[in-house]
């Protein structure tokens, strides 16, 4: 698999209210690529500021960049799906349009593509203008995937990362509404290199990630590659009823030896206890089962408004099978 020689490389990256980088990020992408075959598929996720007008300007001056505008905002998972799907490229790149993920490292990336490897992904050694907090909790997370995921998952590894074309047809395959594209393309398989850098600070704007969809984000990376939540519940059944057999003895004895003393708050705090555990139990199992009944639905993942510079995907994988 050596020596691969290059006939397209795709740069996927999703954008949702970027006025403040998207022309930056356009810029840096046309300098880091130069002279090389390339393409810049940028998915509008409904932005409602001024990024739609920049990217049909740069569409307009600059043919090998594409923009496929969704009809509203689908979501930062959802929207580089839809970029992959436009891809043409035999080599495919995603990259986020902050400039947090520096396109000058896609050269680099290239090089371990030539010499064999089918996926790299950029590990973050530092994290510039980001919080305490953001970075305690990311550390966390990373921690709780590295133990209950049911695939290797490379920690501090972002959305950032280069797929030969037989990696990412393996990937659009995948069509499951909840989607951690970073778990989903270590589950795949293939060759994968680890390639550390420096990660920025993001060049204009505020993140699009507040704690809410951090949140949401991290339950849909532990849902999908994880069976922990419901076997947590399934041991915390266990050990209720365990407690409640070895407790029937115990008052048995004091029964007989005259130490029983009825109580109402013993009787109030074992009635919360169980109850609590029965409903974390249940909301466990309704979070799979919702996650279910929207892959049941068979809606498409995301409806596009129109497309720049780029003919239509292969809606096959959009379809709904009759």
């Amino acid at each position: 698999m050596a020596d691969r020689h290059l006939g397209l490389l795709s740069i996927v990256a999703p954008m949702l209210d970027e006025e403040g980088t998207a022309q930056a990020f356009c810029d840096r992408v046309r300098a880091a690529l130069d002279g090389l075959p390339w393409e810049l598929v940028v998915v509008d996720d409904g932005s409602s500021d001024g990024t739609p007008q920049i990217l049909t300007a740069a569409a307009r001056a600059d043919e090998r960049v594409k923009i496929v505008t969704l009809s509203r905002n689908f979501g930062h998972q959802t929207a580089i799906t839809a970029g992959l799907d436009h891809a043409a490229g035999d080599v495919v790149v995603m990259i986020d349009s902050d400039l947090q993920d520096p396109p000058e490292l896609i050269p680099t990336m290239l090089e371990h593509w030539r010499a064999g490897s089918d996926v790299v992904y950029a590990t973050r050694t530092d994290r510039d203008g980001e919080s305490k907090f953001k970075l305690r909790t990311a550390d966390w997370f990373y921690r709780i995937m590295g133990r209950v995921s049911d695939v290797p998952l490379a920690a501090n590894s972002g959305d950032f990362r280069l797929l030969d074309r037989r990696a990412l047809d393996a990937l659009l395959t995948m069509r499951e509404r909840n989607r951690y594209l970073r778990g989903m393309t270590s589950w795949v398989g293939f060759t994968q290199t680890a390639l550390p850098y420096n990660r920025e600070a993001r060049h204009a704007g505020a993140t699009k990630y507040p704690i809410r969809k951090m949140i949401r984000f991290a339950l849909d990376a532990i849902a999908s590659f994880s069976h922990a939540p419901l076997q947590i519940a399934t041991v915390a059944g266990f050990v209720c009823a365990m407690l409640a057999f070895l407790a029937v003895p115990v008052a048995i004895v004091f029964r007989i030896f005259g130490e029983f003393v009825p109580g109402v708050t013993t009787t109030v705090v074992a009635v919360l206890l169980l109850g609590g555990i029965q409903l974390m139990a249940i909301g466990m199992i309704g979070e799979y089962v919702g996650r279910i009944y929207d892959e049941v639905k068979r809606r498409p993942l995301y409806v596009v408004r129109e497309r720049t510079n780029v003919a239509a995907a292969e809606d096959e994988r959009q379809r709904t099978p009759v």
